[in-house]
């Protein structure tokens, strides 16, 4: 198994279904609602297709928020799978706020070794890959050449010489014990600054070094996380469940992540 090929088929597929997000982004678009209340658009539809086509030609197994479900009898049995949200964010998607990404990982026994991230609306990259390490370019083309790839980008963090302490969280999520880590760190740091942001922005600004803390006591699925926990780890962050030193893992009979803090 290449790693270096499997990545590079991951950002293209990010790309080119980020190219599909944005062209429904700019049409008159119509929001359904799953099950869950959830929203759903012909975006998250479009981008999910495109990537599964790409993943699935690498004969690995493939977990979409967007796909089919698949019972805990057979992923249990996955060594590596490819976990995919194909638009995160698509509240802020339908608020047209810029905020939404597509989000791939790979996951191996239940770790994530392998995370890309694409911002269609900013055109921003973020990818990553143990061994590897973080990287940040901005990119709006499907790639041929990693390594030329990798030379051209910046790795992360990045040193931005910041004196301010920041925290990162939800626009729509907000608990009392994440107040409560607000006004501890205030306690700790006298400075700080908390920054509302939407989808695995939130993860990303940490491995950039944009953001000190992420804090996310409140639901989350681990198509949300897989991704951005990777770009997290290789950059040197840890993404640990709620008041432990326990790294969140992927792959559990139920979906839904712990609560959990980056930093």
């Amino acid at each position: 198994m290449n790693f270096k090929d499997l990545l590079k088929i991951a950002i293209n597929a990010s790309i080119k279904g980020g190219h599909a997000i944005i062209k429904v982004y700019a049409s008159d678009f119509a929001v359904e609602h799953k099950d869950d209340k959830s929203p759903l658009t012909l975006a998250d539809k479009n981008c999910n297709d495109i990537i599964e086509s790409f993943l699935l030609k690498t004969e690995i197994p493939v977990l979409s928020e967007e796909g089919s479900v698949i019972s805990f009898d057979e992923r249990k049995k996955w060594e590596y799978f490819w976990l995919v949200d194909p638009l995160d964010g698509t509240k802020e998607f339908i608020k047209r706020n810029g905020e939404f990404t597509v989000n791939i990982a790979l996951i191996h026994n239940g770790n994530p070794i392998m995370g890309v991230i694409y911002v269609p609306v900013k055109e921003e990259l973020y990818f990553a890959m143990e061994g590897l390490g973080s990287y940040k370019i901005s990119r709006n083309a499907v790639i041929s050449d990693l390594d030329g790839l990798i030379k051209k980008s910046n790795r992360l963090p990045i040193d931005y010489k910041r004196e301010n302490y920041v925290i990162v969280g939800s626009r729509s999520h907000m608990s009392a014990e994440t107040k409560e880590f607000f006004d501890e760190k205030k306690k700790e740091h006298g400075n700080i600054e908390v920054r509302a942001v939407g989808s695995s922005i939130k993860l990303c600004m940490v491995a950039e070094g944009k953001a000190d803390a992420y804090p996310r006591y409140a639901p989350t699925m681990e198509w949300d996380t897989g991704a951005g926990d990777a770009i997290c780890r290789m950059a040197g962050f840890q993404v640990l469940q709620y008041n432990t030193d326990i790294p969140v893992e992927y792959n559990k009979e139920n979906l839904l992540n712990p609560w959990f803090l980056v930093k």
